[in-house]
């Protein structure tokens, strides 16, 4: 904790604005905290130990790197100064007209108060809401909108804002919801079709979206076999956001595996033995080791993990388990910037903290210490990958360099869980000598120096670096890549020069330099042999006439399932384009297509996503490969028309090759 001298220092050095108002302040705060040491066992004594490595100090004191803004060894020029009048100033009128860039009567006498006295005009919960609930209270999806308007902030030397560089916005929550939906629905659809349970597709389909409801009702309540079908399912399954912003989408998808869990199996009973069974498979594996002090401690670990999941179940909500180990073995997500995978981890720490039972009698009030999510959401360029040796198909092709990956995941696992700062300490020093160890193995087996070098530095527990690249098997250990990719990539931003040039060392080439065509070719190269892609991004793709190969390419690459062109709906109040979501599959099979596309704009959005699919055979779509759009708008006698046309006809650059594209007409 920050000495007391500093504390008070911090709170004397106040501008013109504020010191009047915080002389009274000032005493009391030095009377009342004259011991420190009193000070913090009171705070001990009534305020559970929480850190799940969130709010851990920035600075790294070793190499006197500080960056911590409430570091005492900050030039004082530099030290984070918060003044008090901040959060308790009173009302009062003040000329803003240079922060806002304009002048006028609105921003010359400019209403201001402290934040506290904002915040008391606002009724807030610390749980997340539904898209049913009613938006009366400001929940932690809060986070994500402060996120989105940090971004948007105007940097007077770049004239540009972050959000312009970044390209990103704020999926509304409605649409968040429905993409978990569909993409759900697609992966346990296929999962328990695969399994021979007797289920026909149509039969399914509809059980399957009463499932994902928000209503109590369980379609599958009278058959045991299928819900722990779709138990298995949803523990096995693994879930990406490659740009994972400040976490809706993870989020949106916990929320919804919760409460497809809490249906099937209300009192966790088949969901705890499953992770229960867990451990057990890897005490088994344990009891064949010849080494017999590595084998003891090894049980003895896995034994007190087990010990640690009835407690987990025990003495906290039911939900309480079923996020844990959802959060540890299936969500992950990816952004180049560091703050919104803080953030992130911040929304699903709350949400673990809102099921925790209290009990004063208990050692920390029966609180469990936050898990370490360092290797569940990282700061890395999901477009860039790892050169490898050409001969070598996976990073960890050779026994020995199986045999440090396999310590490097029982390290992670461990420190997932771990709840001491020393402990964590040592289990971080474990991993960051496994993965010099690798580096070493890999570059005699053929990796480059700055590739073996690359992996080797790259630091989870580093909160305030971004990788320069991404390796769903080093970061998170998944080898057979992703059961659902799902995101809202970030777009309205261009790739070109070296940026895109060494994006197109790993992936193709793409018809245009926006950033979202890379993400839909990334997600390619992760998304698991039969598992599913939904994006959110601008529906430009259905209809720009360079991007015509590239449709062709879409379908020929993936089983297209569903389509929506929001071509008369604003998701975004800041963003210029429209929309297009998606749900797409790594199974080329796929012969109809759902889809969605109205000129009625008197629609709400909740009205428009609740309508009916119209279905479009593939082949038609390769019949508008000019333009995919239309396909959706026109009525099936004029689209069958213009097919025969196209039959017996031939297009006008085909007598004039110097037309690119005339005007085009269709009458409607």
């Amino acid at each position: 904790m920050e000495s007391h001298d500093n504390r008070v220092r911090g709170f004397r050095k106040m501008d013109n604005y504020g010191q009047h108002r915080d002389a009274n302040f000032l005493m009391r705060y030095e009377k009342h905290f004259q011991n420190s040491d009193r000070f913090v066992e009171m705070v001990n004594g009534v305020v559970p130990f929480l850190n799940g490595g969130l709010f851990e100090c920035l600075d790294d004191k070793l190499n006197k790197v500080y960056i911590d803004g409430f570091s005492d060894n900050l030039p004082k020029n530099e030290q984070l100064i918060v003044p008090d009048y901040l959060f308790f100033g009173v009302e009062e009128k003040v000329d803003l007209s240079a922060e806002y860039g304009v002048t006028n009567k609105a921003t010359k006498e400019a209403a201001v108060k402290g934040l506290i006295n904002i915040l008391k005009a606002y009724k807030f919960t610390i749980t997340e809401n539904t898209p049913i609930e009613e938006d009366v209270a400001l929940d932690p999806e809060l986070l994500g909108k402060v996120f989105e308007n940090l971004l948007a902030s105007y940097n007077p030397e770049t004239k540009t804002t972050a959000r312009k560089q970044t390209g990103s916005f704020y999926t509304p929550r409605e649409i968040v919801n429905y993409m978990v939906d569909e993409s759900l629905i697609a992966y346990l659809k296929n999962e328990l079709l695969s399994q021979e349970s007797g289920y026909q597709g149509e039969d399914l389909d509809r059980q399957l979206r009463q499932l994902v409801s928000f209503d109590a009702v369980n379609p599958f309540a009278g058959n045991a076999e299928v819900q722990k079908r779709i138990i298995k399912a949803l523990d096995k399954c693994t879930i990406l956001d490659p740009a994972c912003g400040s976490g809706a989408f993870p989020m949106g998808i916990l929320q919804k595996m919760v409460h497809i869990l809490f249906k099937v199996d209300p009192k966790n009973t088949e969901w705890k033995q499953r992770q229960i069974a867990r451990v057990e498979a890897a005490i088994s594996q344990l009891e064949d080791l010849e080494d017999a002090q590595y084998r003891e401690q090894g049980i003895q670990d896995l034994n007190a993990q087990i010990k640690d999941i009835e407690e987990a179940f025990a003495n906290n909500e039911l939900d309480y388990g079923r996020k844990l180990y959802l959060i540890e073995n299936c969500i992950y997500g990816v952004d180049i910037q560091s703050i919104a995978t803080q953030i992130s981890k911040l929304r699903f720490f709350i949400s673990l903290v809102v099921d925790q039972r209290v009990d004063p009698s208990k050692d920390n009030f029966g609180i469990r210490p936050l898990p370490n999510l360092e290797t569940k959401f990282v700061a890395a360029n999901t477009l860039i990958g790892i050169e490898k040796p050409k001969a070598q198909l996976s990073l960890f092709d050779t026994p020995e360099i199986k045999n440090l990956e396999a310590d490097l995941k029982k390290v992670r696992h461990r420190l997932f869980s771990s709840k001491s700062p020393s402990h964590k300490r040592r289990l971080r020093d474990q991993d960051k000598a496994l993965r010099e160890q690798i580096a070493v193995v890999l570059q005699s087996n053929g990796y480059t120096t700055d590739t073996a070098n690359k992996l080797a530095n790259w630091d989870p527990y580093n909160l305030n670096n971004s990788a320069v690249f991404f390796h769903p098997e080093w970061m998170f250990g998944i080898t057979e890549g992703f059961d659902v990719v799902i995101g809202n990539p970030p777009y309205g931003v261009s790739i070109k020069g070296n940026d895109r040039s060494e994006i197109l060392k790993f992936l193709n080439k793409v018809p245009d330099y926006e950033v979202y065509y890379f993400f839909i070719e990334v997600a390619y190269k992760i998304v698991a042999d039969k598992g599913t892609l939904s994006y959110i991004v601008p529906n430009t793709y259905l209809f720009n006439v360079f991007a015509e190969n590239y449709r062709n390419d879409l379908i020929n690459k993936w089983g297209i399932k569903l389509i929506i062109d929001f071509t008369n709906f604003s998701l975004f109040d800041t963003a210029t384009v429209r929309n297009s979501v998606f749900l797409i599959s790594k199974d080329s099979t796929t012969l109809k297509i759902n889809y969605l596309s109205t000129s009625n704009e008197n629609l709400s959005l909740d009205e428009f996503i609740s309508q009916e699919m119209q279905i479009l055979d593939v082949s038609l779509l390769k019949e508008f490969s000019q333009n995919w759009a239309l396909a959706f708008k026109l009525p099936q006698n004029k689209i069958n028309a213009i097919a025969n046309i196209k039959k017996n006809a031939q297009p006008l650059n085909y007598y004039f090759p110097e037309i690119s594209q005339g005007l085009r007409v269709f009458w409607v």
